[in-house]
């Protein structure tokens, strides 16, 4: 089929490679020059594993194209996706202004009957609405359908979760258009959920929000675990065997971050606002993660008389491994109390680094590897859960740094091995 993809973006981006390696011809659209002419070059403007390969791969074969040329690549495709951001609003809804900006694109430039599928993280009804706006604004007498179909990818591992997803979530409102999206999923072979558009736009929401659920209560039981002298990691390994409750999202640490997690729990609570309902239990996640972030800096400033003059490893700046997104990460919390402190940061990260050079002016230096980074620090702290840092053996810290004083934020070390070592440790809920 001939695909165009409105956006790139972790959503449209991973999906138009991941469709052009299925065989699909797939054209992505977007207004950055820039960006065009870079993935045209077959360069990734993010980082994410195996997304350049495929993106070489997908050009190289000619079924993949990038273009600013909206009226061209809306004209006649089989299918059209939207996948442009719904970055957050102050007030907490999600801004569709670049979802509506398609939507009259689409109905001013589309000539063949199509279906427009909305993959951006949308609140409910906004499918009924892109569709009512495109009709309303359709230039040509052509036949439109919206269809539902969220994305259930996780940053670092994007590509794997697209071509190896637990199952397609498509939300429809007739067998035409289940056929069609059924069959443009076909070469992925995988389950397909068909439900109707507002409940896929729910299960977006619903699944986001209850992993953030999970993660906040296992915080939430951290802290309680070092009150009363139980171990969150024992306690999470017991849970873990119980299948009603799995062993996945069951990590303590400072907190979820990203592009997801943090939108979509504060949309899902405007949602509830707005029909004046209180979602009590996503509210409370939001409270905890907020409280959580700045778990380590209190257990130092409970430590420590001052930072000032003060040198400090930051050892992570994603909010994660595996990527170099730095959205809600604790890392971007933290850095500007420490220096408003006067401490003097070196940081290491093996991704991340020019993002954050590019999106923050931090008056801090910068290390090529984790050991340049320790070297001379007084205190480290930890923040992204990278191999090169999770790889580390105690006893660095303590021929490293002035004085080993480490502060875990993602539970990398065992408390006892970094005793031994002669290493002052501090990690959460344990």
């Amino acid at each position: 089929m001939h695909l165009t993809i409105a956006g790139t973006g972790y959503v449209g981006l991973v999906a138009g490679v991941c469709f052009a390696k299925v065989g699909h011809h797939v054209t992505c659209v977007d207004i950055d020059e820039k960006k065009v002419e870079m993935l045209n070059k077959g360069l990734s403007p993010i980082y994410e594993t195996d997304l350049q390969e495929y993106l070489q791969e997908g050009l190289e074969k000619g079924l993949l194209h990038f273009t600013t040329n909206y009226q061209e690549a809306y004209r006649n495709p089989d299918v059209i996706f939207i996948g442009v951001g719904t970055p957050e609003l102050p007030d907490g809804s999600a801004n569709l202004s670049y979802v509506a900006s398609v939507a009259r694109q689409i109905a001013e430039n589309v000539e063949r009957d199509c279906l427009v599928v909305v993959k951006s993280t949308v609140p409910v009804g906004t499918n009924d609405k892109v569709e009512q706006f495109i009709k309303d604004s359709l230039v040509h007498p052509v036949r439109i359908e919206v269809a539902s179909n969220p994305e259930f990818l996780a940053q670092g591992t994007a590509v794997h979760d697209m071509m190896h997803a637990q199952r397609i979530v498509i939300g429809v409102e007739d067998k035409h258009a289940e056929g069609f999206l059924r069959e443009l999923y076909k070469p992925f072979n995988l389950p397909v959920v068909a439900v109707s558009r507002r409940s896929a736009e729910m299960t977006k929401y619903a699944a986001n929000d209850f992993l953030a659920l999970k993660i906040s209560y296992m915080n939430d039981l951290a802290n309680l675990c070092e009150l009363v002298g139980a171990n969150i990691e024992d306690v999470a390994l017991g849970m873990s065997y119980d299948e009603r409750i799995g062993s996945r999202f069951l990590k303590a640490g400072i907190g979820y971050g990203g592009s997801c997690f943090p939108k979509d729990t504060k949309a899902l609570q405007y949602l509830a606002t707005q029909y004046g309902y209180n979602l009590r239990t996503v509210s409370a996640a939001v409270d905890v993660n907020n409280e959580q972030r700045y778990k380590l800096y209190r257990k130092a400033c409970n430590r420590m008389i001052t930072f000032n003059g003060i040198k400090v490893a930051v050892l992570g700046l994603a909010f994660k491994a595996g990527t170099d997104d730095l959205r809600e990460s604790p890392s971007i919390y933290n850095i500007p109390l420490l220096l408003d402190q006067g401490a003097l940061i070196t940081a290491f990260d093996p991704v991340a680094e020019e993002n954050c050079k590019r999106q923050y002016q931090f008056e801090m230096q910068y290390a090529s590897s984790v050991e340049q980074a320790l070297t001379g620090s007084q205190v480290c702290f930890i923040f992204t859960d990278w191999p090169e840092i999770r790889s580390l053996s105690p006893s660095v810290f303590k021929q490293l740094m002035r004085t080993p004083l480490v502060y875990d934020g993602r539970n990398l070390f065992n408390p006892r091995a970094m005793l031994e070592a002669g290493v002052e440790y501090y990690s959460i809920g344990r």
